[in-house]
């Protein structure tokens, strides 16, 4: 019931009712809770990234570290080095493409819900269109800064 200001407010015997419409919404299959305008109520719990994504970024990266180094001459060897095949190498490579904003998104736990590894993949080439696809960041413009570490080093 809403007060004569048309609040969500109401008197339930001794105690004030306020109602607050809310949306539910899974994030990573956790629920949130979306508040009215969009906010998403604080809970606590810090944002966690994406281990899958983020360590496929950095794998990514790195790959492209050791081409531009001259490490790996070439996708084949690079592929070769790690067992793996090249168009999986050539795939991983093409999220080093994906907008600075994007990528420190993932990398802060803060990428829309929803967003997968599969998605990554298909994303169109320019970061406009990138950041049309799954809504605008407030990040600045530039390459994301950090290590990026995998695993294993290759083409020594």
């Amino acid at each position: 019931m809403s007060d004569s200001s048309g609040r969500n407010i109401a008197l339930d015997g001794g105690s004030v009712v306020v109602r607050v419409p809310i949306r539910l919404t899974r994030r990573r299959g956790r629920q949130e809770i979306v508040a009215p305008g969009g906010l998403v109520a604080d809970t606590g719990a810090s944002l966690r990234p994406n281990a899958s994504l983020s360590l496929t970024l950095a794998r990514a990266y790195r790959w492209r570290d050791l081409l531009e180094q001259g490490r790996c001459r070439s996708i084949r060897e690079l592929a070769l080095e790690l067992g793996v095949d090249n168009s999986y190498v050539a795939r991983l490579l093409r999220l080093t493409l994906l907008g600075p904003d994007l990528v420190e998104a993932v990398l802060a736990g803060t990428e829309p819900g929803g967003l997968s590894l599969e998605h990554l993949f298909r994303m169109p080439l320019d970061w406009e269109s990138q950041r049309r696809e799954t809504g605008a960041f407030s990040h600045p413009e530039g390459r994301p800064s950090g290590s990026h570490n995998v695993d294993r080093e290759c083409c020594t």
